[in-house]
């Protein structure tokens, strides 16, 4: 069954359980509650019933069917359809998860449409039934409600992500070899969570600009109002993670750079100095091999000095070379 929970509220307490679909329509006609059934991917003949008892707009039945919505509000005549993008941080391999909630809202009525195994509803539904003023406003303060856990559920992810930021940070310094790609996966996920914050602003500022409209209660205005402020604050750390990201991503190009810079002036020190060394025992092995040729006509075999003038002339051209690259300090 694609049915989570649900129940039938009468002046903010639980009045029924209802086992499926029917049976809520049948509760909902003879006690006149408000109904809240919190579905889990249902199926197109499940989202067809809702449909055609709550007048739902086929546009948004379709939506709710499909999933992979951005988070926006539309109203369809008396309905507001709602989709928000719940996110949670998992510590165990350091990602954000995120999930698809969809909300659709009416005079009497509540459908709650989750596709992603978490984050649940059940924690809101609880608070909520433990304060029965609240509930007794309606579907709105249900909207309320379940708005103000996902901003709350951000604070985690929050903290996750700044947590992160820190070990990149560490591991920039240290030089270690995959922090680029940890930059580039941090990167995208705080990308994905802008995109599930940045239009909540939007959607409050539809609710705001229904509040004389349609009547909202006083103190639900209030506590939407602290939902936009936390709104607000999630938002701005959002954006300082996208900006200390891009930051770290030059310094690593940077550091990385400087890295290969002193690693090929290294190298050509090394090519230098071999190089030195090749060209001095080059000298006395070019002048050892002509007068080892032993040719006739070469009077220097003959002299009786030719032996120490051959070594001295290897001592002194090598000394004149070695001297020469220690003055363009290749050695």
């Amino acid at each position: 069954m694609t049915i989570i929970d649900n129940a039938i509220y009468v002046d903010g307490k639980r009045f029924a359980n209802p086992e499926n679909l029917e049976q809520t329509y049948e509760v909902m006609d003879s006690c006149q509650g408000m109904a809240w059934i919190g579905l889990f991917r249902p199926d197109a003949h499940e989202m067809r019933s809702l449909a055609a008892e709550f007048s739902l707009h086929e546009l948004a039945v379709e939506d709710a069917i499909k999933a992979h919505q951005r988070p926006k509000m539309e109203r369809y005549d008396d309905v507001l359809f709602t989709v928000l993008r719940p996110a949670r941080y998992d510590d165990e391999s350091e990602t954000v998860e995120f999930g698809e909630l969809h909300v659709f809202t009416g005079s009497d009525f509540v459908v709650t449409i989750r596709h992603a195994e978490t984050p649940g509803l059940a924690s809101t539904r609880t608070r909520l039934e433990a304060d029965p003023e609240l509930l007794a406003l309606g579907p709105e303060a249900v909207l309320y409600a379940i708005m103000d856990q996902v901003v709350d559920d951000y604070q985690p992810v929050i903290s996750g992500l700044e947590n992160d930021i820190d070990e990149i940070e560490d591991q920039l310094f240290a030089g270690e070899p995959n922090v680029s790609l940890r930059i580039y996966q941090l990167s995208r996920e705080v990308i994905q969570f802008q995109r599930a914050i940045h239009p909540l602003q939007e959607i409050l500022q539809q609710l705001k600009a229904g509040f004389e409209k349609f009547r909202f209660n006083v103190e639900l205005e209030r506590r939407l109002r602290d939902v936009e402020d936390h709104i607000g604050t999630v938002t701005a750390k959002a954006d300082s993670f996208r900006q200390l990201l891009q930051n770290a991503l030059t310094v690593d190009g940077t550091l990385t750079t400087n890295r290969q810079n002193e690693a090929a002036a290294a190298e050509n020190e090394q090519v230098k100095k071999i190089s030195s060394w090749a060209a001095i025992l080059f000298a006395p092995s070019f002048v050892g091999s002509i007068y080892g040729m032993n040719f006739d006509n070469m009077p220097e075999l003959h002299w009786a000095f030719g032996y120490p003038f051959a070594l001295t002339l290897m001592f002194l051209v090598g000394l004149v070379m070695y001297l020469i690259f220690k003055k363009k300090t290749w050695l």
